[in-house]
């Protein structure tokens, strides 16, 4: 039974934050991924166009999640980041190279093709690692005396390479249904056809996590295969068939919106089987949200700025993506 303490309320926002940055930045690193897979000229231009206007705003939820942990959940954030330290490190250079690689493809023509390999890049590498990190966390991390005590690569295993790969895939599927809906012609054609790919790799990439989490620990084969828990959880893969069949339905039809809705559910509805998994730990199988929490004056205080500032960055992220609406064309919104 989950107790809606401030505890409680912190862990879902950091969950929020988690999942719309996986959701929003999730789209524009899969077209950093496909992007080599685009005709050099006006496709390329047309697949950077369709994010320009909105991916560094898209980022602003990872400064949320990342400030959100260190604030609410000193403890976690003590003991995550030092087992991860190299995974991290790697997903804020990709970003860096993704970053730098939006303004200078534009202002150096002379070395664009280097650019559209470091966006390329930037886009694989910040992905990985992110999948990576899931892995690792869901793993276990080796904690003793409330601080990490493994070593520099513990977070390295089949099981974590699986989860990355499994990332860049979802990640692309993102990308290019976000790209079907933007883009037109040849590059289209070319997205929709990268959809039906990218789909089929992150449903069975789902499948493949799916199977060999519960086996991971004790804790999530309770939670999945025990009674009365098998029961109530039943309908989260029911859902995930349903909304598989659906996309690759709507993809078979060249829908446009459909797919990309359909994806953003499969990616919630992940979401939520990590979260029944996991739950009430923030390190699975050794520190729970409550052991790791900051102290109440602490939270309230902090709940006080999210509850101003949460808003904001919905509205302004809302008003940039209707502003930006539309087919991007041949020389984007300019």
């Amino acid at each position: 039974m989950v107790h809606l303490d401030l505890t409680t309320v912190w862990a879902f926002i950091i969950a929020f934050a988690v999942l719309m940055y996986v959701v929003m930045d999730g789209f524009d690193l899969g077209i950093g991924i496909l992007f080599p897979f685009y005709r050099v000229g006006e496709e390329r231009d047309q697949a950077m166009n369709a994010i320009a206007p909105v991916w560094d705003g898209n980022e602003t939820w990872l400064v949320l999640g990342g400030g959100g942990l260190f604030a609410a959940f000193p403890l976690a954030y003590a003991v995550i980041l030092p087992a991860t330290y190299p995974l991290i490190i790697a997903m804020l250079l990709g970003l860096v190279f993704r970053g730098v690689a939006f303004e200078f493809r534009w202002r150096d023509p002379r070395h664009r093709a280097f650019w559209d390999m470091a966006f390329f890049g930037g886009s694989v590498v910040a992905a990985l690692a992110q999948g990576i990190t899931l892995g690792a966390l869901l793993q276990g991390i080796h904690v003793e005396g409330r601080a990490y005590a493994g070593g520099w690569l513990d977070w390295l295993s089949p099981y974590s390479l699986m989860t990355g790969a499994g990332v860049v895939a979802g990640y692309a599927l993102l990308g290019a249904c976000w790209l079907a809906i933007k883009v037109e012609g040849d590059a289209q054609h070319r997205a929709f056809a990268q959809a039906r790919l990218a789909a089929f790799a992150t449903l069975m990439a789902m499948a493949a996590v799916s199977l060999a989490t519960p086996f991971l620990a004790g804790q999530y084969f309770a939670r999945w295969f025990q009674m009365p828990m098998l029961i109530a959880l039943a309908p989260v893969p029911v859902a995930t068939v349903t909304i598989a069949a659906l996309l690759l339905r709507a993809l078979k039809r060249r829908k446009e919106w459909p797919p990309f809705l359909y994806a953003l559910a499969l990616f919630g509805l992940g979401a939520v089987g990590l979260g029944v998994s996991m739950w009430p730990y923030v390190v699975p199988q050794s520190i729970t949200i409550w052991q790791a929490a900051a102290p109440e004056s602490s939270q309230v205080f902090m709940l006080v700025g999210v509850a101003l500032v949460m808003p904001l960055i919905l509205a302004y992220t809302g008003w940039a993506y209707w502003v930006f609406r539309g087919k991007v064309g041949e020389h984007g919104y300019h």
